[in-house]
């Protein structure tokens, strides 16, 4: 990644844009029947890169040798010691790299450039974590079995994994899975969004640049319709791991029941932000305005829900509103901007039709609502409505964009009523000073994950996942490596078998 090192530093756009193969056995590939696609920069409206699109004989390339990488032993036989070493040198890669990385990733996701460099940087600990985990993945002993019978669990790599990740956070999404999934020995496919691809690529390079033996990590690209969908139906794979939509979520369940895989979902989020009268309304509206516009509200712990108790409804959205009135949307190359573009024209006018809706709705516009889309670039200002009606579509789907909608609640039980009323439970924020409250809302809170006076933050030593239609299984934590085991029961006879007929 020398070459591109320099135009990284100028955050010049690309004079041509940036060919990258798919990666497949430890070098670069291009199928025969695989055609080039370009990516525009949502947030410039030129051709910044371009990758392949792979055909499923190329994505059968991709897994075998991903099955012979993983059945010869030459990554899950190694030690924990040998494994981390090689995620400790990718770590080191990742952050000797991190303008490169950070650039790429803006370039095609359209997020600010100072927001990209954070979460390259976040990943390189991420990487870290893992690696202090590959040494430590064991099972279990059971000498309770009477004098005759010991008992062993012994907890083993799932196998060739695959994992299909989104385009909003696609370098950060996938070091929550990849390096876990390495060090507990498994190889794998991976299929990134075709429209972020170039981050995971590169990152295919640095992985062998810090040793990673061939056949390991392998990374096709193209369309989730075709490559995606094939490999959760592959035969030859043994784990799916899939984040990304719910509707797409439960045909990636389907799938993968071909040949039973095993199945880790990150889907959908319509997250609740719950405030109470006794909350930090300052800190809480810091935190709300953040919340929504991060990522320009593409992230699915997005919250997008604000419920809040009736007599601070007013003064906490007129502080909502103050501090995104001092938020800058813009060309995400300039560091002085908060909010980016939209990813791409489809995205654009979906999240533009939500707030049409909510106007048509009769919900109450506060801020925000208009947008641009000159040029093939796509910005939309943070929008709030109030009055949203519980069962609306701008409080029950989720819409992937800067809106949020607010109601209010009287009682403590409607306020659990409303945030637990949604098709989803992916994350939820609950802003109070009373630390009884709080732990009463947590354990009533239908949600894989919860911010107590906090929002969108943590770090790789919690797991992250959902619950009802927000997905299957946990990531990250030692749950993640966890999660791309298998466990096995063994029986040891200490001394002679009793005789069945003697």
């Amino acid at each position: 990644m020398k070459d591109l090192g320099e135009l990284a530093a100028s955050l010049r756009l690309p004079s041509e844009p940036v060919r990258t193969p798919m990666f497949i056995d430890g070098k670069d590939y291009s199928g025969a029947d695989s055609e080039w696609v370009t990516r525009k920069s949502p947030g410039h409206g030129v051709p910044v890169t371009a990758t392949t699109r792979a055909s499923k004989r190329d994505l059968d390339v991709a897994v075998a040798a991903a099955r012979r990488a993983f059945d010869d032993g030459r990554w899950s036989r190694l030690s924990g010691e040998a494994r981390a070493a090689v995620l400790l040198k990718t770590a080191q890669l990742i952050r000797d790299n991190v303008e490169t990385l950070a650039y790429l990733e803006t370039l095609e996701s359209g997020k600010p450039i100072g927001q990209s460099r954070g979460e390259v940087t976040a990943a390189a600990g991420i990487w870290e974590y893992a690696a202090g985990l590959a040494r430590v993945v064991h099972g279990d002993s059971h000498d309770t079995l009477g004098p005759d019978m010991f008992g062993l669990v012994v907890r083993q790599p799932v196998g060739v994994v695959g994992i299909v990740t989104p385009w909003n956070f696609p370098f950060f999404i996938l070091s929550e899975r990849l390096p876990f999934a390495l060090a507990a020995g498994c190889t794998v496919v991976v299929k990134p969004a075709e429209l972020t691809s170039t981050t995971t690529l590169k990152l295919a390079a640095l992985l062998t640049e810090a040793g990673l033996p061939d056949g390991v990590m392998n990374v096709v690209t193209g369309l989730g319709s075709v490559v995606g969908q094939a490999l959760a139906e592959h035969m030859d794979v043994d784990m799916i791991s899939f984040t990304g939509s719910t509707p797409v979520g439960r045909s990636v369940l389907t799938a993968a029941g071909g040949n039973m895989k095993k199945v880790g979902l990150e889907l959908g989020g319509k997250n609740p932000q719950i405030v109470f009268a006794d909350a930090d309304l300052d800190d809480a509206a810091d935190a709300i305005a953040f919340g929504i516009a991060f990522n320009a509200g593409q992230c699915c712990v997005s919250g997008s829900r604000l419920v809040v108790h009736r007599s601070v409804e007013e003064e906490l959205v007129e502080r909502v509103k103050a501090v995104l009135g001092k938020v800058r949307v813009g060309d995400p190359l300039d560091a002085s901007n908060h909010v980016g573009a939209i990813v791409e024209a489809r995205q654009f006018d979906k999240i533009r039709g939500f707030i049409d809706a909510g106007t048509r709705d009769g919900a109450q516009l506060v801020c925000g609502g208009t947008s641009s889309n000159e040029g093939e670039r796509f910005f939309i200002q943070p929008t709030v409505f109030r009055n949203v009606q519980p069962g609306s579509t701008l409080a029950q789907e989720e819409i992937f964009g800067p809106v949020l909608s607010v109601t209010a609640f009287d009682t403590f039980e409607q306020a659990i009523q409303l945030a637990n009323g949604v098709p989803y439970g992916l994350a939820a924020s609950i802003w109070t000073r009373d630390l009884q409250g709080a732990f009463k809302s947590l354990r009533e809170v239908q949600a894989g994950r919860i911010w107590i006076n906090c929002t969108i933050t943590g770090g790789p030593e919690l797991p992250i996942g959902g619950v009802k239609q927000s997905g299957i299984g946990r990531e990250t934590g030692r749950y993640g490596v966890e999660e791309y085991t298998e466990l096995k029961s063994v029986h040891v006879q200490l001394g002679n078998r009793p005789r069945w007929i003697a």
